[in-house]
Parts: C-alpha cells; structure tokens; sequence
C-alpha cells in the first residue's frame, strides 16, 4: 500500500499536473476578457452598460453558487470527478461565443463558463492546499494562481490581437475549444484525488472546527469573515476592470488593439506577480499583506479618472496588478490556516461564493453608476469602497 503523505516535494508532480490544468481554466476566462463589450456593440448593438455587462453579472453569480456547491460536494463527491465534471461544462462554451445568433447565447455560455470556472477552479485549489501541507500553502496558491492569471492575460491579448486581424468571431474563441479537450482528458486519465490526503492531515491538526460553516466564514469568525468581505470587494473591483476599463479606454481614443494591451498588463502582473507573493504569505503577517494589497488596489483605481496617456494606464495597471497579486494567494493559505482539514473544502467553498458574487454586484453597480452618472463615477466608487475593505482588514483582523 502506498503511504500518503503532504508535502510539495512528496507530490511535486500530481502538483505540477494540476498547475497545468489551472492554466487552460484561465485561458477559458481569457478568451473573454478583452472582446467581449466590444462583441455585445458591434454584434448586437448593445449600447447601455448595464445590458453590456449582463453577461459578468451571469457569470458571477453562476460560478459564486457552483463554488459553495462544490466546496460543500468536495468531500463526499471527490475533486478530481468534481474536475471532470467542470470540464464538461466547459466544452460548448468556445462554440456558443463563436455562433451565437443574439445575445441571450452568449448569457448562456457564461451560465456555462461560470459552472465550468466554479467547479475547476476549485477543484484544483483545495487539491492542490491538500497535496502540499501547511508549509508551503502560500507558495502553493501563488503558483496556482500565478498561472492562472497569467493565462487569462495572455489569452486576453491572444483574442484582441486575433479580433484585430480576422475579426471579431469567430476565430478568437478557437483557442478555447482545445483549451476544454486538453483540460479534461487530463483531469479523467491523469489526475489522483485528494481525500487520503485530508485524512492524514485531519489526524495531526490542532485547528478546532467550525460549528456552523457558513455563518461562521460570512460575519462570525474574525479572520475569516474579514478576509472574506475583502476577497468580494476584490472581485467587485474586478469586474467593474473587466467590463468598464475596456469601455473607459474606448472614451479616451484607445484602439481596440491598444486596449487589447493595457487590459493584458493587469492581470500578466497579477499573475506574475504571485509567484513572490505567494511566498510571502507563508513568511509576513497575512493581515499585513492583505491590508497592504486592498490599500494599493483602492488608490490605483481612483487614479484611473484622473490620467489620459498608454502610459499612466500602463502604470497603474501595474499597480493595481501588484496589489492583487499580494491578497489573492493570501487569501486562501489564510483560509486554510483557520480551518480544519475537514472544513477546509466547505469554508473555502463558501469564502469563493461570497468572493465571486463581488463579479455581479461590481458589474450591476458599475453599470448602473456609470449610465445614471458617469464612468468615471462608476470607477471612483469602486476605488473608495476598495480603501474601506483595506480598513475593515486593519482594524477587525487578528494576526
């Protein structure tokens, strides 16, 4: 019988394997990110924000649901089955953004997307936190992450850049179908579940358990219902950057080519940027690093209204990009570090639900703000409820 053990060394390949999937689940969200307002304008003639950014408000709360169905699955389903599952999900995703006839198909293909998202993109971050013990938890979601984004990044400026030379559809979203046979003939033949793993961690660890997982996680416990308001806020902001900043960029005479990039720089940093921070979190404080991250965040979205040139854009995008690179690994090895491996699945499940909700509210408030006021107005509310997140870190946290 062969022993189980955690560790990144002991499972460095099953780890690598997963890193590998994780990287065409953000390729997924990549195919997206940098065309698809411009789509919902020149295919559908879309004009209000609000019916434009529909489709982020769809896809938010599909995944925010799949992920607390499958932290709570995790156990009693497996990862890896919950993994293929997601993958099929993913399939008929690339094919509905290629030949949809209005726009309600490309509402549906995020309904799908969303699935596709919360149950791999899960999966592999509480398999990978089970592979890799408590040492190495912050590395181990940096990495994670990292690819992941970096993914969304270069498949965001792999679409623009196809958009730009062959058109809009169908061709950008080729990438996505071999990204979805790739993912899931790896994750049915090559990918090993991770129970045996919870089970020999649960023997050891001194975390008590939660008693009520989801009230516990959402208002009740210090340091996970903190992380957890701000692990909203930073997909809020997230999603006002995904479906306004291209459209801000339009206002001021950026090509669609020019957008491609400067909507590329923030998560290629993002992304990049995780694979230091994060290390980070297995060294400095976590209510430190959070704090520092929502902090930088909030100030680099409210600079956004205030300059006008590729360059003060690319600036900021780069700031903004650090700052989420040090919170987004944090948040999940601090998730784990206060809950028990029993928990662990369940209270990340639900800390993803919340996060991920932060897609619709940001994208219905933004849009709601910016055809009632302005786009800038839209932004610079995102950028002070961001500094509020940083506060509520500071002072309700523990260390």
């Amino acid at each position: 019988m062969t022993q189980i053990s955690t560790g990144l060394r002991a499972n460095w390949q099953q780890f690598t394997l997963l890193v590998v999937i994780n990287g065409f689940v953000g390729g997924m969200v990549g195919l997206e990110r940098s065309i698809l307002p411009a789509l919902a304008e020149e295919a559908f003639g879309l004009a209000a924000r609000t019916a434009i950014l529909s489709f982020i408000v769809v896809f938010g709360i599909t995944k925010a649901l799949t992920n607390y169905f499958a932290g709570s699955l995790a156990n009693r389903v497996g990862r890896k089955n919950l993994l293929s599952i997601g993958w099929l999900f993913g399939l008929p995703v690339p094919l509905l953004l290629m030949y949809a006839p209005d726009w309600s198909w490309v509402i549906f293909a995020n309904v799908l997307l969303g699935i596709n998202q919360g149950l791999t993109w899960s999966s592999t971050v509480v398999m990978k936190i089970d592979l890799v013990g408590q040492k190495n938890r912050g590395l181990a979601m940096g990495i994670n992450e990292s690819v992941g984004y970096l993914a969304v990044g270069a498949v965001a400026f792999l679409s623009a850049w196809i958009a730009t030379e062959y058109g809009i559809r169908p061709y950008p979203f080729y990438p996505g179908i071999l990204f979805a046979l790739i993912g899931l003939l790896s994750s049915i033949f090559l990918v090993k579940d991770t129970r045996q793993h919870v089970a020999v961690e649960s023997t050891i660890s001194l975390v008590p358990r939660l008693q009520h997982i989801f009230s516990d996680t959402t208002f009740k416990h210090p340091n996970l219902s903190s992380i957890t308001q701000a692990g909203l806020v930073n997909n809020l902001n997230d999603g006002m950057i995904w479906g306004l900043f291209p459209l801000l960029l339009a206002s001021r005479g950026f090509s669609l080519a020019e957008t491609g990039q400067l909507v590329a720089i923030y998560p290629l940093v993002w992304g990049l940027g995780q694979l230091f921070t994060g290390k980070m979190a297995d060294i400095f404080p976590k209510k430190n690093l959070l704090f520092i991250g929502m902090l930088l965040q909030g100030m680099a979205i409210l600079s956004l209204i205030f300059v006008d040139t590729f360059g003060w854009y690319s600036a900021l995008g780069i700031v903004l990009g650090l700052g989420t690179a040090i919170v987004y690994p944090t948040f999940l090895a601090a998730m784990a570090d206060d809950t028990h491996p029993q928990d662990r699945a369940a209270s990340i499940g639900v800390f993803r639900l919340w996060r991920d909700l932060g897609y619709a509210i940001g994208a219905l408030l933004t849009g709601w703000l910016a055809d009632f006021w302005s786009t800038d107005a839209a932004v610079a509310a995102i950028g002070i409820m961001t500094l509020f997140s940083a506060a509520i870190i500071a002072i309700r946290m523990r260390k």
